[in-house]
C-alpha cells in the first residue's frame, strides 16, 4: 500500500467543512497520507497561491464556489479562484464544491473550469466524497448527480441563441442573489449591454417589466435554474 503524501490545498469559508473533508480523505483506502493548507475566504487563498514559486506544490485545490471576496484583484468567488489555480498549478487537480443546485450555475462551472471534480454538497455522503477523491486522483473526473442530470440538461438545450455565455452568467448570478447595479463587477459587460440583454431575457421568459425576481422566477419555473 502507498505512503505517497497528497497535499490538498482546501479553501472553504467554515472551518469545520474543513475539518470535516480532512477527517473523511484520512480513511482513503489507497494508502495516501494527506497534507491539508487552508484557507477561508478568496483574499487569503489568493495571496497564499500568489506567493507560491512551486506549480507542483498541491496534488489537489478544492474550492468552495461561495467565498468572501476579494475585491481589489477581483476574486470573487471560488470560480474566479479556480481560473487563477488553473493558471498558477497547471498539473493539480480542480475540484468545486458547492451548496448551489441550479442547473446555470454548475453548468457554467463545468463550461468555464472544466473542473477535475465538481459536487454538490447536499448530494454526497462521506462514503461519495472518498469515492470522489480516489477517482479523481486516479486522474478521472467525477460529478455528483445533481450535477450530471443538470449538464445534460442544458446541453440538450445548448444550441438555444438564448443560452450564450452571457445571459447564462447574469441568470446564473442573479439567481445567486447579485444586484443588477453590481453586475459589472461580475461580467465584462457595460450596465446599458447588461440591461439589454435583461430586456432580452424577459422577452425569452415573456416577463413584461417585471424585476430580476421575477427574471429568477420564470428561468426556474423553465428549469433554467
Amino acid at each position: 500500500m502507498s505512503s505517497k503524501t497528497i497535499n490538498i490545498f482546501m479553501v472553504d469559508d467554515h472551518p469545520s467543512m474543513i475539518e470535516g473533508y480532512k477527517s473523511i480523505l484520512s480513511y482513503n483506502e489507497l494508502g495516501y497520507k494527506i497534507n491539508v493548507t487552508s484557507a477561508f475566504d478568496c483574499q487569503t487563498a489568493y495571496k497564499r497561491m500568489s506567493q507560491s514559486e512551486d506549480i507542483y506544490e498541491f496534488d489537489m485545490i478544492f474550492l468552495d464556489l461561495s467565498l468572501p471576496p476579494y475585491e481589489e484583484a477581483n476574486i470573487q468567488s471560488g470560480q474566479d479562484l479556480a481560473i487563477f489555480a488553473r493558471k498558477k498549478y497547471p498539473f493539480t487537480k480542480i475540484v468545486m464544491l458547492t451548496s448551489h443546485a441550479e442547473a446555470f450555475i454548475l453548468f457554467d462551472i463545468q463550461k468555464t473550469i472544466d473542473p477535475d471534480g465538481l459536487l454538490v454538497k447536499s448530494d454526497f455522503t462521506a462514503d461519495e466524497f472518498l469515492k470522489a477523491f480516489e477517482v479523481i486522483i486516479n486522474k478521472e473526473k467525477y460529478v455528483s448527480k445533481t450535477v450530471n442530470e443538470s449538464i445534460q440538461e442544458m446541453l440538450a438545450v445548448r444550441n438555444n441563441v438564448f443560452l450564450d455565455e452571457s445571459n447564462r452568467t447574469i441568470i446564473s448570478l442573479l439567481a445567486q442573489g447579485v444586484l443588477s447595479k453590481n453586475l459589472p463587477n461580475y461580467v465584462n459587460l457595460a450596465q446599458s449591454s447588461i440591461d439589454k440583454r435583461k430586456a432580452q431575457i424577459k422577452d425569452y421568459f415573456c416577463v413584461k417589466g417585471g424585476s430580476d425576481e421575477d427574471i429568477v422566477r420564470e428561468a426556474k419555473k423553465h428549469g433554467f435554474v
